[in-house]
């Protein structure tokens, strides 16, 4: 993604859609045992005065070393399926879809660099479009991952991603794939809108600065600036959605948050903060690099 430049390269919705989902594949595969990790610290409800034992997860290393002693390594993997599923959706859609569209708000006689104001808007609209597709994804995702060790006997809520979308389904009813809409489209427009249009405004500045040019360095930089804006805005909105995905026990977006506030204390909406960024930093430079690479075999070549 070369911000202000994606306009002059000239790159299909299809070959855009295919490069992002690309892209976004392979950062959820090599980034999802932090992804774990995180959904388990945020889903961890808060310690019970007097409880001697204390939480059974202690940061990003002792929770991943925790949830690979109890349930094996391939844990750190679980939701791996409807991640995938979810990428190629969610990821191709609102990757995908974001230059056309800040092309769309800018207008087609527009000259210079966009506003940046343009570049939240195009990243909250595509966020907000993409998720709403893709949410039952996340959902299967969620509940998947926040399944943790059982006792012995005790049969597994879902066999895999295929089982859950069907059980849940067949026992909730369709409906309940868009379980935690509301929360998910908020959180994915507000950290769609933080990472593309960060990394598109970091990498404007970078590249303005004597001695940068577009290379490896420039989008290691933009990516990391672009995974710690979308952590500091998603993170409340992030553990609301985690929480209400994974425990029945919440009414609505409203109660969730209440009784988390209530019960938790207002920093239980940044728990997993050092996971989510370590998660969402490493994921947007793996992403953002692989994209940048990737749709250049998508680029079409000018008429003779």
């Amino acid at each position: 993604m070369a911000p202000d430049h994606g306009s002059k390269v000239d790159i299909s919705f299809a070959g855009r859609f295919t490069a992002s989902a690309i892209a976004a594949c392979f950062a959820e595969i090599t980034t999802i045992p932090l992804d774990t990790a995180k959904v388990r610290l945020q889903l961890q409800k808060k310690a019970v005065a007097g409880d001697l034992a204390g939480p059974k997860y202690r940061g990003l290393l002792g929770t991943a070393a925790t949830i690979a002693k109890e349930e094996g390594a391939a844990a750190l993997w679980k939701g791996i399926v409807p991640g995938l599923h979810r990428q190629c959706i969610y990821g191709g859609l609102r990757i995908g879809l974001y230059e056309p569209v800040k092309s769309f708000y800018v207008g087609e006689n527009h000259v210079g660099d966009v506003p940046l104001s343009k570049k939240i808007a195009a990243g909250f609209t595509t966020g907000a479009l993409a998720i709403a597709v893709a949410n039952p994804t996340d959902l299967v995702k969620v509940r998947l991952q926040s399944e943790g060790k059982l006792a012995p006997g005790v049969p597994r809520r879902y066999t895999g991603a295929m089982d859950a979308y069907a059980k849940i389904v067949r026992q909730e009813g369709v409906a309940a794939l868009w379980t935690g809409i509301g929360p998910n489209v908020a959180r994915n427009a507000i950290i769609n809108a933080a990472e593309l249009a960060s990394y598109d405004q970091v990498k404007q500045s970078i590249l303005k600065l004597p001695g940068f040019k577009d290379d490896v360095v420039t989008h290691i930089l933009s990516g990391l600036g672009a995974g710690f804006f979308a952590v500091c805005v998603g993170s409340p909105v992030d553990v609301v959605k985690s929480r209400m995905m994974g425990d029945s026990a919440y009414k609505n977006t409203i109660d969730c948050f209440v009784k988390t506030l209530k019960n938790d204390g207002p920093l239980a909406f940044y728990k997993g903060f050092l996971p989510n960024f370590a998660r969402l930093g490493s994921w947007n430079v793996i992403m953002f690099l692989t994209l940048e690479q990737v749709q250049k075999a998508f680029v079409r070549k000018p008429a003779n």
